[in-house]
């Protein structure tokens, strides 16, 4: 059985330049024990996978039950160059919402 990370939690996006910082926070302490454990800088890559090029960092804030990725060459360059619809990598955080982690 598998659980996606939307049902543990919620996500916002934000950029600077080429490199999207995805942050994602957990509903409660038993979805912080889930992601905090599963949610890893493979997976995050391996999702972003088609767009990014890496490397992921992943930042670890436990007394807020979040985890913070910054995913560098995300943004097909950065705003003022990019071609893409969302340059701001607003909607990224739907990618990160939609990870499969084992239950």
């Amino acid at each position: 059985m598998s659980i996606k990370v939307h049902e543990l939690g919620h996500a916002r996006a934000g950029d600077k330049g080429n490199t999207s910082n995805v942050s994602v926070v957990a509903y409660d302490d038993a979805a912080w024990q889930v992601l905090h454990s599963q949610l890893s800088v493979e997976r995050v890559m391996a999702a972003y996978a088609h767009i990014a090029r890496g490397p992921v960092t992943r930042y670890e804030l436990p007394k807020l039950r979040a985890l913070n990725f910054v995913i560098e060459n995300a943004l097909g360059g950065g705003v003022t160059i990019s071609l893409a619809q969302d340059a701001h990598g607003k909607s990224l955080s739907y990618v990160m919402l939609g990870i499969e982690l084992p239950g």
